[in-house]
Parts: C-alpha cells; structure tokens; sequence
C-alpha cells in the first residue's frame, strides 16, 4: 500500500508540475526591453517613443509613421525582412496582422491604427491586452488614404494572451 501511494503522490506532484508549466506557457510575456521598441518594456514608460517595423518594400509604414511624428510622437523607423519574426516576438495573432508592426509604452500596434486609439491605449494602459491592431490594409486608414476619398470600414481591436481578441473601437 505504501508503494501505491508513493507512486499516487509521484503522479500528483507531476500533474501539478504539469499543469503549472502549461499555466506559464498561456501568460502574456512583455515585449522584450530595448530603448528603441517605445521604452524599458514596462507600461506606460515612454510613450511618447514609438519604434515601427516595416518591410522593406511597403511605403506605406513610413505614412503611417509620419502621421504619428505629426501627432506629436518621437517616431523611428527600422525596416526588417523577418516581420513575421517581428510580429510573432510581439504576440500579434496571424488573423491581425498587417504591413507594420509598432511598438510604444510596452505595446504592440500593428498596422493602420489611428493616432486617437494609439493615444487611448496609452492613457488606459489596460493591464489585459499586449497590443491593439488594425488587420490588414483598409483603405482610407492613417497611411492609407485614397486619392479618390474611398474608405473601407474597419475596427481597431484588442489582442491578449491566448489569442484572446476583443473591439477596442468600432
């Protein structure tokens, strides 16, 4: 008896392990820290700098990036051939992604996001989210302005840990 309940007590301890492993694999880390991502890692930290990761052959990141030096932010602008590297380092689902992957106080900000939920986000600093994206290239989103006017509709929305995706504004 004695021996089953060493092996029951084995199992449990292992399961327990387990589980505790498989917890920390769900949180949400922090971006990585470096100065030019938009701070140390920690919310709120710098949110005035935000660093912008392009590919080499969009122009329209450097639009967007623009936009934000004229709202005020201190804007660099790195481009890489490895976004999805990039985007995957910070947390962004695939169903989200766009051509740009920001990053400012600790957040990631993918794609054509307006100034005003950038500026939001920041204020708010919800603990819950890593970042707030625009999916895809909607036309007639910051950078993304037509000659003609035309707009598409779209919606800045919230990704968190395990994929967890919300509207942040519609």
């Amino acid at each position: 008896m004695t021996e089953l309940l060493s092996r029951r007590t084995l199992i449990a301890f292992m399961a327990a392990g387990t589980a505790a492993a498989v917890a920390a694999c769900g949180a949400s880390p922090r971006p990585p820290a470096a100065d030019k991502e938009g701070g140390s890692g920690k919310r709120g930290s710098d949110v005035r700098a935000i660093h912008v990761y392009r590919d080499p052959e969009c122009g329209c990141c450097e639009a967007w990036a623009q936009i934000a030096r004229e709202a005020g932010y201190e804007v660099t602008v790195e481009s890489r051939a490895d976004m999805p590297a990039i985007k995957a380092r910070y947390g962004v689902p695939a169903d989200l992604q766009s051509c740009h992957t920001a990053v400012v106080g600790g957040y990631a900000i993918e794609g054509h996001v307006p100034l005003k939920s950038v500026a939001r986000l920041l204020a708010e600093q919800p603990r819950d989210i890593r970042g707030i994206a625009v999916p895809g290239m909607p036309r007639g989103s910051p950078g993304m302005e037509m000659p003609d006017g035309s707009v598409d509709a779209y919606t800045v929305v919230a990704f968190g840990a395990a994929g967890r995706i919300s509207t942040f504004e519609a």
